[in-house]
Formats: C-alpha cells, sequence, structure tokens
C-alpha cells in the first residue's frame, strides 16, 4: 500500500550521536544505545543488529532515528526510538552523514 506524503512527513527522523552501545544480556540481536540528540538527557534505543556490528564501534558515530515512536519495551527494556539501516547478512549497512552534524538534526 503506497505511503502519502502526509503520512511520510509525520515521521520525526533525527540524526543522533550514540553515546555507549552495550550487548542486551541473555540475546543474540540486541543492543542497547544511549543515543544524544541534542536534548538534556539522552534516548534508550534498542536495536537488533547485535549479530552485524560490535557495539564498540559505534559510540562516537552518528546515525539517523525515527524519534516520534511510541516507546516499545523489549526484554524488559524501554525503546524510544528505531535506528535506520539497510539490508542483511552481507548486505547490511549503517547509514550515516558524510561529516559530522548536530545531533537532533533532522532530515527533511
Amino acid at each position: 500500500m503506497p505511503l502519502s506524503l502526509d503520512e511520510f512527513k509525520r515521521a520525526e527522523i533525527r540524526i543522533g550521536t550514540v553515546r555507549s552501545a552495550e550487548s542486551v544480556p541473555e540475546t543474540d540481536k540486541l543492543l542497547r544505545l544511549e543515543v544524544d540528540f541534542g536534548d538534556d538527557t539522552p534516548r534508550q534505543i534498542l536495536s537488533g543488529i547485535a549479530e552485524y556490528v560490535d557495539p564498540k564501534d559505534l559510540v562516537g558515530r552518528q546515525f539517523p532515528f525515527i524519534t516520534n515512536l511510541e516507546p516499545r519495551i523489549i526484554r524488559g527494556l524501554v525503546s524510544n526510538g528505531m535506528l535506520l539501516a539497510v539490508g542483511e547478512g552481507e548486505t547490511f549497512a549503517l547509514l550515516s552523514p558524510t561529516r559530522p552534524v548536530s545531533p537532533g538534526s533532522r532530515i527533511r
């Protein structure tokens, strides 16, 4: 089903800087990220990318996140957003700005 432009505009996509990243205990896929969006408090975001990346390689890097999703509880932890990535297996890749931008910058 096609998505209207108005529906797409409702998604708030912002660049966040990963401040910390760690594996979620007793899971093979989940990472717990603390992400700075230029607000007072970093957001906790859970992402199912552990099989593709080493958490320490994410710290300090910037990525796009959908930031206006309803919070979701996963394995007892609250996730306040979604990391955007592409592919799986050998084709998995993280998306990232080509140069540093201010945390919280909106993608338009």
